[in-house]
């Protein structure tokens, strides 16, 4: 090329390079900026808290909350009534709000405010630091175990594990009292279980002892078998449908929600009665900041009442749990975690590959 061609483009391509690189500093600017003032909000417990998540939530006017639990825009609904928010909303399974979180995160997407998931997932999420730690007067009403120590996501109900059996296949005189009591031989094809319980199953084993929890479902297995079905929901209709006379893994709501159709169905829970904390967390990157938190603080304050009115298990203490005075385990969510490969294998190799 000519030389005056190089004398005159080489400036505008370092000028170029400059703007492109300045453009990408001020993004940075802006974005650092924003997360410092997300954070000073997050954090403020002034007496006009209230007022300014109010005042600034009214200023987004939307919020858009990632969910796990079927019935939950029942309660956001109520949020709508109650401040005028709009609330977009997108469901899917646990692992998969997680993937899809992740996946926006790492591709510099800021689409989601506030996710409502297991605490094994939201404590993933914060391990990903995609999480920001929330302050709220409200904190004191909840139990322990919806208030992990980081502060990056709260519970906002208990999930409760609980057998489901149907009052027409089931007599009442013929319930198990105990999960040894399944290795009686009339439960011989009347057993079923979701197939994605190895929290639910590790923690269990862990009660029983492991050698003890281990012979116990060996012998249910090789003398009854165990069908296995993917999804709380489902295991709780083929329950009520007969299809599946006693399941061992659905929540304590499940069966209480169908129940108000008239469905032949009734929970029980049997000890060690295991539970796992579901949470919501405001996401780091939130695009709208003020409405998150005041979903936030609307969940643990008045919104227990209406999770209560739908038929899930507040953290609340001013609510009574089913569990009564019952002595209850909650799944510990790092140990989740940490033991999700092993706890899966010994799920899959122990039921899930033997379910009929």
């Amino acid at each position: 090329m000519p030389p005056l061609f190089w004398k005159y483009l080489a400036p505008l391509l370092l000028l170029s390079g400059f703007h492109a690189g300045a453009a990408a500093q001020d993004a940075a600017a802006k974005l650092a900026t924003k997360l410092a003032s997300t954070s000073e909000l997050a954090l403020y417990q002034g007496a006009d808290r209230q007022q300014r998540l109010i005042e600034a939530a009214k200023k987004e006017g939307t919020l858009t909350v990632y969910h796990v639990y079927p019935n939950l825009p029942v309660v956001i609904a109520e949020f709508t009534k109650k401040y005028g928010i709009k609330v977009k909303t997108w469901r899917a399974g646990s692992e998969a709000v997680l993937q899809r979180l992740t996946a926006e995160a790492r591709s510099g997407r800021s689409e989601v405010d506030v996710v409502q998931n297991n605490a094994p997932e939201n404590e993933a999420a914060h391990r990903e630091k995609l999480l920001q730690e929330v302050r709220s007067i409200h904190h004191k009403d909840l139990i322990a175990a919806a208030l992990p120590s980081h502060g990056e996501w709260v519970g906002i109900t208990q999930d409760i594990w609980s057998l489901a059996y149907n009052t027409n296949a089931v007599k009442k005189e013929e319930l198990p009292k105990s999960y040894a009591d399944l290795q009686d031989s009339k439960w011989k094809g009347r057993l079923g279980i979701e197939s994605n319980n190895h929290v639910w199953f590790g923690t269990l084993l862990g009660e029983l002892g492991e050698e003890q929890g281990s012979k116990i479902f060996n012998t249910i297995m090789t003398t009854n078998g165990i069908s296995a079905r993917k999804g709380h929901s489902l295991l709780t209709v083929l329950v009520a449908s007969g299809e599946v006379p006693l399941a061992l893994t659905v929540y304590s709501w499940n069966p209480e929600q169908i129940k108000q159709k008239n469905a032949p169905i009734e929970g029980l829970l049997l000890s060690p009665v295991i539970a796992q904390i579901s949470g919501i967390a405001m996401l780091k990157r939130a695009p709208n900041p003020a409405s998150a938190l005041l979903f936030y603080e609307f969940m643990i304050s008045e919104g227990q009442k209406h999770l209560a009115d739908t038929l899930f298990v507040p953290v609340s203490k001013k609510f009574v749990p089913p569990y009564g005075s019952k002595p209850v385990k909650f799944i510990d969510p790092s140990k989740a975690l940490d033991m999700q490969d092993k706890w899966q294998k010994n799920f899959d190799e122990m039921i899930v590959k033997r379910t009929k």
